[in-house]
């Protein structure tokens, strides 16, 4: 890992916020993989003996976790932060009727997880579900996270791995030398950083989980209504040509199997503490790593 160079996706934020403004009405027709992934979280809450008073939300999207949230924590209060308003709008609907039976409030903030509105030691526990590797710099975002969070607090999150889309970024790279696939940073880095960033008994693990599609439509129909765009820095400016684009679909036939367009995501689960009381110098800390496969699929197209 090195030191200076920033770590994380390069991307520009503003594009990100217009692609999932975007895809807010749509994205919970689509969102298949983000679902999935939520009640994997959420079912490793079981296992951890924590009872937070307040609880974040970094990158609530449409809100799925936060209503699994709220029933894992029925009296905590709940605080859903995104990038994109239009997402919140729909997570925390300010006259719903849940809204408005519910024990304990949720309340909505729009911001940047690199630039986090709350005080220092405000929340008890941060839940994050596939949002920092939209980060640009994960020192940034986990020293926010790091600051806001209480002694005895828990970061919990997932995020992509490098092989993530792996197929998209093989055919691109014979097409030009642009970057049509965003960045995303290893699980051991990730781990690392933890360490750096001053959080405790860091645990992390990761699994691969592939979507199959029957054409190459529907699955580049589906990255997009879920908003994930080409948002990087380093992006081809102008338009693919007809010819590159040919080429790109005669790349990605070269994956297909059994009939199907395979798409693969790493996902890598994370969490680790606050420590209550500062720490030793010197004091030994283990991350420990799994690694699983699976296929998760096959998905509508």
């Amino acid at each position: 890992m090195e030191q200076d160079k920033p770590l994380g996706a390069g991307v520009d934020k503003q594009l990100v916020r217009r692609a999932f403004d975007r895809a807010a009405t749509q994205y919970d027709a689509h969102a298949v993989l983000q679902r999935e992934i939520a009640h994997r979280m959420l079912a490793r809450l079981d296992y951890i003996r924590h009872q937070p008073a307040r609880v974040l939300d970094v990158g609530a999207g449409t809100g799925y976790g936060v209503q699994g949230l709220r029933q894992q924590y029925p009296k905590a209060h709940l605080i859903a932060l995104d990038l994109a308003l239009e997402m919140l709008k729909i997570a925390c609907p300010p006259s719903s009727f849940w809204n408005r039976w519910r024990n304990a409030s949720t309340g909505a903030v729009c911001a940047d997880m690199d630039s986090l509105p709350l005080q220092d030691a405000s929340v008890d526990m941060v839940w994050s579900g596939l949002a920092l590797q939209w980060s640009n710099d994960l020192r940034v975002s986990f020293s926010e996270l790091r600051r806001v969070l209480a002694p005895g607090g828990l970061l919990m999150f997932s995020t992509f791995g490098p092989d993530t889309l792996k197929e998209l970024r093989s055919a691109f790279a014979t097409v030009d030398g642009y970057a049509h696939v965003n960045r995303f940073v290893d699980m051991h880095d990730i781990g690392d950083l933890l360490l750096h960033s001053g959080f405790s008994d860091p645990v992390m693990d990761m699994e691969f989980i592939t979507l199959t599609y029957t054409g190459l439509t529907s699955m580049m129909q589906d990255l997009k209504a879920i908003g994930a765009h080409n948002v990087n820095e380093s992006r081809n400016p102008g338009l693919t040509g007809r010819a590159r684009w040919q080429a790109f679909e005669a790349a990605m036939e070269t994956f297909r199997d059994q009939g199907r367009l395979p798409l693969t995501y790493e996902v890598v689960y994370g969490h680790a503490w606050v420590n209550p009381q500062p720490q030793p110098k010197n004091t030994v800390q283990t991350v420990v790593w799994h690694r699983r496969e699976q296929v998760l699929g096959p998905v509508n197209g």
